[in-house]
């Protein structure tokens, strides 16, 4: 049995919830329609694959068909993960943009065509289904379908963010975003209902091409024919181009279990770091809501963010290795540098010498699935492909125009990636498929959820519901205004520039957990859901 406090609370509307099949997401809808395939038959897989697809239709301001994904998964003997991060245009490279956007341009723009990358999210799809889910895969998609078709009420977090980037001129004046999120000149209200026919007939048409004509027919076509209308350089080959990377997740232990990340060009290294940077502490015996643990929490936050945003690139490009960054050697003597009184700015060391959705399935056979989709800002690009609904990831705009940096724009390179899907082992076993959305609060989100669990056996919930802070720049730290005053102070009183912040939606992003209790088919497994967004864990 796991030595969980099933006491521990904080103000929430949540309970942990038991099940031996389980999906857990954002929004109500896409869990069911995950949960959907599991009681016709289908597996782990097929309800991510559901689940996601639901997604794009059921929280439009975050993720959509022109998403990038990750995915960690067990497959009931061993840990697998997948890459479906899309490359530069061929056409890119710094004096494309430069020539385009001014010799003092640092960065590919934020918005527009100039800014969207190859969308990797519907070829994860396929590669998961085709390698490890057991319904058609036509048939996933149906759920998603239905619910585009038929409509669906404007939940009320969903509507915020909507709502926000109504307000966005470098959004709304996007060729193709109005006409199909703005339909009636305004986002939705809150309880009014919302169809999305454009993505509903895209998705058939992916469906029955088993995304073929997403990559090299119709749908291809009609994105390179919008970019080429609108100043961009996608084409048909460039789509075309693009398959998906199965790698090998990096590993840190912690407190005897195993943390898994996609390594880079995604940031879930920094959770790894800041994990193995407050191996060096006894947070165990330390009040786990008081301000000394948040402190070194921070602070080995701070750390592990100047390294990977000096080093973290495509690892074809790399200057150093994740084995290098993740050496137990160098992790402890950065965390030498931690003062428990005093609050810092960290430079990057040299370990050479040493807008998202989240969602996460399992059942009753063991397979757990951990798998992320984003736009990465809102509504990405801006961008929008209308006969399809097809709304496009600002990706790009990670790159930089530096040729010094690793993370220079060239052709078909993959950008800085911010989106995470995080897996727990012990001694090899699955023990957890987690994640937390939400920009650079992911891997500040994976540290502060696991450190509740595994240093002061908080579950799930209770780790999801406890108030969260987010470090920004310099000293400058968010915190949920349910942080204790006390905890405020001590952390004011140690240097730390803290803003308490309402808005926990924009903040401090939102988890969902599905942690094994057992045997799958006999104890099943406890799962939990951030009351952050309007989602749930449903379970069967």
């Amino acid at each position: 049995m796991t030595p969980f406090d099933w006491t521990t609370g904080y103000p929430t509307v949540r309970m942990p919830i038991f099940g031996r099949n389980v999906v857990a997401t954002s929004h109500a809808l896409a869990a069911q329609a995950g949960l959907r395939m599991l009681w016709q038959g289908g597996n782990a897989v097929d309800a991510a694959i559901a689940t996601a697809a639901a997604k794009t239709i059921t929280e439009p301001c975050s993720n959509g068909l022109g998403s990038d994904a990750f995915c960690i998964l067990w497959d009931g003997t061993q840990l697998h993960g997948l890459n479906a991060s899309g490359g530069a245009p061929a056409a890119w490279n710094p004096d494309y943009f430069r020539d385009k956007y001014g010799a003092d341009a640092r960065h590919p723009p934020m918005r527009g065509w100039d800014s969207v990358t190859v969308p990797g999210a519907v070829a994860a799809w396929v590669a998961l289904s085709e390698r490890f889910g057991r319904l058609p895969f036509a048939d996933l998609l149906e759920p998603a379908i239905e619910i585009a078709e038929r409509g669906y009420l404007a939940p009320i977090v969903v509507q915020q963010k909507w709502a926000a980037a109504a307000r966005i001129d470098d959004i709304t004046r996007q060729p193709g975003f109005a006409e199909t999120f703005l339909p009636h000149g305004r986002a939705p209200h809150v309880g009014e209902r919302v169809t999305l026919p454009g993505i509903a007939r895209a998705l058939r048409a992916i469906g029955r091409t088993g995304g073929r004509a997403f990559y090299e027919g119709e749908i291809a076509e009609a994105m390179a024919r919008h970019a080429g209308l609108h100043g961009g350089a996608m084409t048909v080959g460039d789509l075309a181009a693009f398959t998906p990377e199965w790698v090998t997740p990096t590993a840190q232990d912690y407190r005897g279990h195993t943390l898994h990340e996609i390594p880079p060009n995604g940031q879930g290294i920094a959770a790894q770091i800041a994990l193995g940077i407050l191996q060096n502490f006894d947070l165990a015996g330390l009040a786990p809501d008081g301000p000394e643990a948040q402190h070194l929490q921070i602070e080995a936050m701070k750390l592990a963010f100047a390294d990977t945003y000096r080093y973290v690139a495509d690892p074809r490009t790399m200057t150093v290795t994740p084995e290098a960054m993740l050496d137990p050697a160098y992790l402890a003597g950065r965390a030498a540098l931690i003062d428990r009184q005093r609050a810092q700015v960290f430079g990057a060391g040299n370990p050479v010498r040493g807008g998202t959705v989240y969602l996460t399935t399992a059942d009753e056979s063991g397979m757990m699935v951990s798998f992320i989709q984003s736009n990465f800002m809102g509504f990405g690009s801006g961008v929008v492909v209308p006969e399809w609904g097809l709304s496009l990831q600002n990706r790009g705009h990670g790159f930089s125009l530096d040729p010094a940096s690793p993370n220079v724009v060239a052709p078909g390179k993959r950008p800085f990636h911010t989106i995470i899907p995080g897996f727990l082992t012990r001694d090899g076993a699955p023990v957890m498929s987690f994640g937390v959305m939400g920009g650079n609060m992911q891997p500040q989100g994976h540290v502060q959820t696991l450190v509740r669990m595994l240093d002061h056996a908080q579950n799930p919930q209770a780790a999801c519901d406890a108030p969260r802070w987010r470090f920004n720049a310099g000293l400058e730290i968010n915190a949920e205004s349910t942080m204790p005053a006390a905890t405020l102070r001590g952390l004011v009183e140690r240097g730390h520039r803290v803003a308490v912040i309402e808005d926990s939606y924009q903040d401090f992003g939102a988890g969902q957990f599905i942690w094994r209790m057992g045997d799958p088919a006999t104890e099943g497994y406890v799962a939990a859901s951030d009351p952050r967004r309007d989602g749930q864990a449903v379970v069967w």
